[in-house]
């Protein structure tokens, strides 16, 4: 325990914004948040129980309480992950002024409203009575090193200074050390000058005409191996770490996240035949895949069953040597151009779960603006969205399809379900990475606006509450970025981590909506305007809370972990 007065005031230091002996006083606090979380966690699983087993029914009575767990443990492992990546940086001496800002503001936040209301959403609050815990149960937050970074951790004079520090450093990547190898920072300069030189300069142009990504793009980004980048060295791959994925998919997002999403399509097919394919098609797609050859797409959402993948109706019926598809899907990103699908089929007849599911690897005739959809049996149309437009979202109809039957994955029935369950690790961590990057893109229109806007003979970066809203971005991106990162450093390492990427997806669309809606504020009426860019940034931060699993969704998934 620190020698200090109960009110903190000697942990200020006169000459600036932080407190003293930082990594000390964190240290002590996150054994403190996870006792609270232990007792929560025992709470609500005795709330949601029914003859000792977790119930499915209760959980959805109390929704509240098993989504506010989710919640708090997500802020816990934040909390967990960003002392982490502060001790590390110490160790390497790296540890400088602003990332003791950005320690210590994202826990004066974070413990502020773990004790006071988590934000689920701008309407939604979540606080410890809700999880049915009694102050009795939550003393631990009762000490004096919770109180002092409640007090004076995020406090005005520590954004202030961070913001002065991001202006001084403004030719830095990151606002502060990301904590990565010299490699993977590599990896991040080359692909931040491709998007500030190739993507950016052109995105918000691409997105006011909704425009598909030139194929340019595409062919550049085949070319630097991004397609590639997961996929084993045998199968014409990379060979890379997951890690080197999400800082790809991070920067090119920054840039636009139609590009910074590109590669997704890939990982998605990629994992989904290195998992459960044969090692004819494994031998067959995976170097296409990894050369940018062959694009595709993933068909497995239907009309009226969003995340409720168990119910879909498609079904496909075995003729022969092929298999005849039939049904129904939307919301099919990039569909007209590719040349496969990773379609999602009932076989088994007699079934209305997900164990009667099957995963085929459709083949398809790339199609244009005019005739997204040519080959027989083969339509749809396109979906008008807000965002997220670069690839486009289709509706795809199946009419007694062919798929040739080598193209069942794995060639067995049955299994599609679960080869898609083994894809959703990769898949929210890809997410999270791209949340990370859209952010990192409204922080970067948001800071160069406020110092250019001139407002009462002032820059708008001047005035504290502007200077606070850039503050809490850049606090807030390096959370979620901490959090992504460590999810993939526990793929890499062939450990499950389908909780920690949940929470990493979860924490990063919320940071990426509230930084893109910051960002607006700062520009004013002018962000309304959908010549600036902002514009574009808010409608694409939009969909990060509903794709991949959506944020009430999410929530459910990460509770039942906790909860199993």
């Amino acid at each position: 325990m620190l020698d200090m007065a109960h009110d903190g005031q000697d942990m200020l230091r006169a000459d600036t914004a932080l407190l003293t002996d930082l990594l000390s006083l964190t240290a002590i606090v996150v054994p403190a948040v996870e006792t609270v979380f232990d007792a929560a966690r025992a709470r609500v699983k005795d709330t949601v129980s029914e003859a000792g087993r977790v119930s499915a029914k209760k959980m959805d009575a109390h929704q509240t309480a098993t989504h506010g767990l989710a919640w708090l443990a997500t802020y816990v492992e934040s909390l967990r992950q960003m002392r982490a990546w502060a001790g590390r940086l110490h160790d390497q001496a790296r540890f400088g002024e602003v990332e003791k800002l950005l320690l210590q503001i994202s826990f004066g936040e974070y413990l502020a409203q773990i004790k006071g209301g988590i934000l689920m959403n701008q309407g939604e609050i979540i606080r410890l009575r809700d999880l049915g815990l009694s102050p009795n149960e939550t003393t631990a937050l009762d000490i004096p090193e919770i109180e002092t970074l409640i007090a004076y951790g995020n406090s005005q004079s520590a954004r202030i200074r961070l913001v002065e520090l991001m202006q001084e450093r403004n030719a830095d990547v990151t606002v502060g050390a990301s904590g990565l190898d010299e490699e993977l920072e590599m990896i991040r300069d080359q692909f931040r000058r491709y998007s500030i030189e190739k993507v950016e300069p052109f995105a918000h142009e691409w997105h006011l005409k909704d425009d598909l990504i030139p194929m340019e793009i595409i062919e550049d980004l085949a070319e630097m191996g991004v397609f590639g980048l997961t996929i084993p060295e045998e199968f014409g791959g990379l060979g890379l770490t997951k890690a080197s994925m999400v800082v790809v998919s991070e920067e090119l997002s920054r840039g636009y996240i139609g590009v910074g999403s590109l590669g997704t399509r890939s990982e998605i097919a990629a994992e989904l035949i290195l998992c459960g394919g044969t090692p004819e098609q494994k031998e067959k797609w995976l170097p296409k895949l990894a050369s940018g050859e062959i694009l595709p797409t993933a068909v497995f959402t239907e009309p009226n069953t969003g995340s409720d993948l168990g119910s879909l109706r498609t079904r496909a019926k075995k003729d022969g040597d092929t298999w005849v598809v039939n049904g129904n899907k939307t919301w099919i990103t990039h569909a007209a151009r590719t040349h496969v699908m990773t379609v999602l089929a009932r076989t088994v007849p007699d079934t209305n779960d997900y164990r009667g599911l099957s995963m085929f690897l459709a083949e398809k005739t790339p199609g244009t603006d005019e005739t997204p959809f040519v080959d027989p049996g083969l339509s749809g149309g396109e979906i008008e969205v807000l965002g997220y437009r670069g690839m486009k979202e289709y509706t795809v109809n199946f009419d007694d399809f062919k798929v040739k039957d080598e193209n069942l994955l794995g060639g067995v029935e049955g299994q599609g379900f679960k080869q898609l369950m083994q894809t959703f690790e990769s898949a929210r961590i890809q997410t999270a990475a791209r949340a990370v990057g859209v952010a990192q893109g409204a922080l970067d229109v948001g800071m160069q606006y406020a110092k250019d806007r001139k407002q009462f003979g002032r820059s708008l970066i001047e005035f504290p509450r502007v200077a606070s809203k850039l503050a809490m971005m850049a606090v807030e991106i390096m959370v979620a970025r901490q959090l992504t990162y460590f999810s993939a450093w526990e793929k890499d390492h062939e450990r499950r981590c389908d909780l920690e990427a949940g929470m990493a997806k979860l924490l990063g669309a919320r940071v990426a909506w509230a930084a893109a809606d910051n960002a607006l504020q700062i520009h004013g009426g002018n962000g309304f305007a959908l010549e600036y860019k902002i514009s574009r940034i808010l409608c694409d931060a939009r969909i990060l809370n509903i794709f991949e699993g959506a944020a009430e969704i999410q929530a459910q998934v990460i509770a039942r972990r906790l909860l199993d």
